[in-house]
């Protein structure tokens, strides 16, 4: 098993089990949006101790300890899911929350870990979706196994195929999502975004998880050195997702690679303060685009505060890093 391959799957899993939330309470979801973690852990713990038989409490312990990162927290919220999984075997719910969990934790892992832990979220999204097909949360993550793994770990692209049709008589626009996924992992652009044009739904979560599709390619197409292909999709996002950091970050990265320095700060500045902006490496782009400016003050200042987020790639940290040694 390749290690790079395993480490990108895992990120990802580990990306989709922090923004995905199945939580019925209104109050719940919207701590979790926003990343009120504290809020949602104590509404959490407070259920579990009331409505032991109900998941959705041991769920909100899970998804709080995910937007957080924090390990001793998802030490605490892995203990909650097991137990949860141990009184509650036939709650989908109770399984999601521990693929969640585990995947989080993934991040941090050594790589010896890493290959124990993925077997565990296969089998932990795996149970979900076999006690209730319709957990689309949970058929996603599963879904994305299957696309991402190595073969001897589980992964095929047939498989994922099977998952998404399963669905496609009573969740057809969810399968279009699933359908989308697997056009994006063949490169097959158009029909991914085909697919994710056709998507007609008000639902919030169905929402993000097309804007973490369109985002997947248009990071892709960058990595590929095609960030003429990938401008369209950043700004796409930027105009029908304003309230999230992806599109401007995005495209503020299109920018500095054009040399557009300042047009870049702009929309980085601007990506600091929407949702999502703690999962992505802003202020290490910011520092890039001030120092094109000549901006070292500001650059320093950018780069400083990125060192300190907690959740920070460790791709990203380490040029971050060099660059402030240059500074110094």
């Amino acid at each position: 098993m390749k290690n790079n391959i395993l480490a990108a799957l895992l990120l990802s899993l580990a990306a989709l089990s922090a923004q995905a939330g199945p939580l019925k309470d209104p109050q719940w979801m919207a701590w979790l949006d926003a990343g009120k973690a504290v809020e949602l852990d104590k509404a959490g713990r407070a259920h579990v101790q009331s409505q032991p038989d109900d998941a959705q409490g041991y769920l909100a312990v899970a998804l709080a300890a995910t937007t957080t990162a924090e390990p001793s927290a998802l030490e605490a919220a892995l203990k909650t899911a097991e137990a949860c999984v141990a009184r509650l075997p036939q709650a989908a719910q109770c399984h999601y929350a521990l693929g969640s969990v585990v995947g989080q934790q993934a991040m941090t892992a050594s790589m010896f870990k890493m290959v124990g832990m993925a077997s565990r979220i296969r089998e932990a999204f795996s149970k979900a979706v076999e006690l209730d097909p319709l957990f689309f949360e949970a058929r996603d993550g599963l879904v994305q196994y299957y696309l991402m793994a190595p073969s001897i770990a589980g992964g095929s692209v047939s498989k994922a195929r099977e998952a998404a049709e399963a669905v496609q008589a009573k969740q057809p626009e969810q399968a279009k999502l699933l359908r989308a996924r697997i056009a994006a992992k063949e490169e097959k652009w158009a029909d991914a975004e085909r697919e994710l044009n056709s998507i007609k739904s008000d639902d919030k979560g169905l929402r993000d998880e097309a804007r973490g599709v369109w985002g997947q390619m248009a990071f892709k197409l960058m990595s590929d050195k095609q960030p003429a292909k990938a401008r369209p999709m950043f700004e796409l996002l930027v105009r029908d997702y304003p309230g999230h950091a992806i599109g401007p970050y995005g495209l503020g990265r299109v920018l500095i690679d054009g040399g557009k320095a300042d047009e870049a700060i702009v929309l980085l500045e601007r990506a600091r303060a929407l949702e999502g902006a703690a999962e992505l490496p802003i202020d290490h782009r910011l520092g890039i685009a001030l120092l094109a400016k000549g901006d070292k003050a500001g650059a320093k200042a950018a780069l400083e505060r990125f060192v300190k987020n907690t959740r920070a790639n460790p791709r990203n940290l380490e040029d971050a890093k060099k660059r402030l040694a240059e500074l110094a």
